[in-house]
């Protein structure tokens, strides 16, 4: 059993956007199959122009605003909140992300290694708005499915990714593959797992585990995700895995 608590570091990105980082940082570029986690907030008029990706998948999860994709092979579309869009980079593509004309935008992106098998696949995008999305009411709290049982979000690796809601005193409980690797990033309150005590703006990295009980301490949003190890060198350089 191994937790490690990481905590953000705020970052440039794009086009005059601070986001807050869990990896890739120096010291710790990735989790596989994890290669980033983003959480970003984003004005009018600034964002992510066009630039170029290749060999991972990415999901872009908005908590409020909009973004608005574009991308080389003719898709464009409008996410909002609670809706997520995914693209799958494979051999490569250009798109851009830019939030909506008013307000603030809130959400996280996170990118995906693809196997080696898989760099060279054709490019491909995805959105799934906030409605389609599943969502298990539990004691004291809600479960939405963002990649996972239920989900029509559609990757090729084998990870599961929730956004979870718990009032205070509430209790979570989750078992899986005890090869998958796990990230929970807390956006809001305060957590207790096992002996564990989680404060907002820090994550939960999980390894050698096969179940995982929550309580939280005060009301608290957070994000779970778990994934099944590639086992393959990760190769970074900037928009590009390789």
């Amino acid at each position: 059993m191994s937790y490690t608590i990481r905590d953000v570091k705020v970052v440039p990105e794009g086009d005059g956007v601070d986001v807050k980082r869990l990896f890739p940082l120096n010291g710790f570029m990735n989790f596989d199959p994890f290669v980033l986690w983003d959480h970003f907030e984003v004005s009018p008029g600034r964002g992510f122009p066009d630039h170029p990706h290749r060999g991972f998948e990415a999901i872009t999860y908005m908590f409020k605003g909009g973004m608005n994709h574009k991308d080389n092979l003719g898709n464009e579309s409008f996410v909002t909140a609670g809706g997520a869009q995914r693209f799958t980079a494979g051999k490569g593509i250009v798109h851009s992300e830019m939030p909506s004309e008013t307000g603030n935008s809130n959400g996280i992106q996170l990118w995906i290694n693809l196997p080696g098998k898989l760099k060279q696949m054709p490019a491909s995008y995805q959105q799934v708005n906030d409605d389609e999305f599943p969502v298990q009411v539990i004691p004291g709290g809600k479960v939405k499915v963002i990649v996972g049982e239920g989900s029509p979000l559609i990757l090729n690796s084998q990870v599961s990714y929730m956004h979870i809601c718990l009032e205070k005193q509430a209790e979570y409980n989750i078992r899986f593959d005890k090869n998958m690797r796990g990230i929970l990033y807390l956006m809001e309150g305060e957590l207790s797992l096992d002996s564990i005590e989680l404060k907002h703006d820090k994550a939960l990295f999980i390894e050698d585990q096969q179940s995982l009980h929550v309580i939280s301490q005060a009301k608290s949003e957070f994000m779970l995700c778990l994934g099944l190890p590639h086992n393959e060198p990760i190769h970074q350089y900037g928009p590009f895995v390789d």
